[in-house]
């Protein structure tokens, strides 16, 4: 197909929906009827119109003898726009947009090659709306819970279908998740490659969502856990009264005792914390004098003695020998290094690395790099300029800018 025939195809295809909108419009009041109802009247209809909704696939026939009934897809259009939760049913299928995503960079990358620009931008133009839609998605997935968790189930009536109806959205959230995680960052980067007009959109901008909606899904699961926690607490409750109500049925004389004038009251009321009465000295009744000083020559005398606030002295901070021993080691090998750069007397650069394997040192290669580095750092400026430190760094990853030090280099300044 060359590029005077694609402009022509994409004139057909707005006409064609602009005409299947408008056949819409113009029997939208049968059609309302239709998913109100299970079929769809034939009395407003004439025989050219059910011509054009039948080969439009606005409705069917499920069979010769049924009646005429709105098809899938139109369904789900209506339910969304109406805001219906009860018919509304998003499916967030990943595996099949991201196959889609896959052919279209291919296809753009190829296009590119060839130096095909007009075939470019219009590949490019289709991968934007398929990472679009993978969004609109899981947004209208998400929304269609957040509908469900705001109305707090309205449209069930008894307990039991609360329940049920919150266990089937857990598993919708889990689903949800289920696709997230089928997109690998990592394959989309090697896809992309150096290109910054895919990488913007597959990266940034795709991860930025991706983000938005692990929170959002991560709120909902919240809430629907309390929920569940709120509904189990309420179906005990029912249960409670349907079973004395069940109980009171079969016994209609049943008249609750007085538990209060019983000798044993049931474990089941006996719940009350026990009241521990407060007692104080009474030192203005004479009569009780013999037994408080009884009481004070039988209390105990302390086996130590008290000491005073001064004898007591700060808490001091002792330092633990074996570290302090390991970094005075350490600095002392560092320096031992800087004194052998200066016997030397050569402007040949020496490998701190090097220097470590030479001398059989133990030091960890990052402890030994960074202390080779605070060392000349921590010397005045005016010896700093004697020495001439040389960092050999390289970075992280092709896609990463950060520098990473491997090895130093150390030699006396011109």
């Amino acid at each position: 197909m060359n590029d005077a025939e694609t402009p022509g195809l994409e004139s057909r295809l707005i006409t064609t929906g602009v005409e299947r909108l408008a056949l819409l419009g113009r029997h939208a009041e049968a059609l309302m009827q239709g998913y109100a109802n299970d079929q769809v009247p034939l009395e407003g209809l004439s025989h050219t119109a059910l011509r054009k909704l039948l080969s439009a696939r606005i409705v069917w026939r499920p069979d010769e003898q049924g009646g005429l009934k709105l098809t899938p897809k139109v369904r789900e259009l209506i339910a969304e726009m109406v805001s219906d939760e009860a018919r509304r049913h998003v499916n967030a299928d990943v595996a099949e947009a991201l196959e889609l995503i896959r052919s279209l960079i291919q296809s753009y990358r190829d296009s590119s090659s060839r130096g095909d620009y007009w075939q470019q931008e219009q590949q490019l133009l289709r991968l934007r709306q398929a990472v679009d839609d993978m969004n609109g998605r899981f947004a209208d997935a998400i929304d269609s819970l957040w509908q469900r968790l705001n109305s707090d189930f309205g449209f069930v009536s008894q307990l039991n279908d609360k329940v049920r109806e919150n266990d089937r959205a857990q598993k919708q959230v889990v689903r949800l998740l289920d696709g997230l995680a089928l997109i690998d960052f990592d394959e989309l980067i090697e896809l992309v490659g150096s290109d910054g007009t895919l990488r913007k959109v597959l990266i940034s901008q795709l991860q930025q969502q991706i983000s938005q909606h692990y929170t959002s899904l991560r709120e909902v699961q919240h809430r629907l856990i309390e929920l569940m926690a709120r509904f189990r607490h309420m179906q005990a409750r029912s249960r409670l009264v349907a079973g004395m109500a069940a109980f009171l049925r079969e016994h209609p004389g049943f008249t609750p005792g007085n538990y209060a004038r019983r000798s044993e009251v049931p474990a089941l009321f006996n719940h009350a914390a026990p009241l521990t009465a407060a007692g104080a000295v009474a030192l203005d009744r004479a009569q009780d004098m013999p037994t408080l000083s009884a009481l004070l020559e039988n209390v105990p005398t302390p086996l130590r003695a008290a000491q005073s606030v001064t004898a007591a002295r700060p808490a001091e901070h002792v330092e633990d020998t074996l570290i302090a021993a390991r970094q005075q080691a350490l600095k002392d090998d560092v320096e031992t290094f800087y004194l052998n750069v200066v016997d030397r007397a050569e402007q040949t650069p020496i490998s701190a690395l090097d220097y470590l394997n030479q001398s059989e040192l133990q030091w960890p290669p990052e402890i030994w790099l960074f202390q080779v580095i605070a060392e000349h750092q921590g010397l005045p400026h005016s010896e700093q300029r004697a020495f001439h430190l040389h960092q050999q760094e390289e970075r992280a990853s092709a896609y990463n800018d950060v520098k990473l030090i491997r090895d130093v280099s150390l030699g006396l300044a011109v």
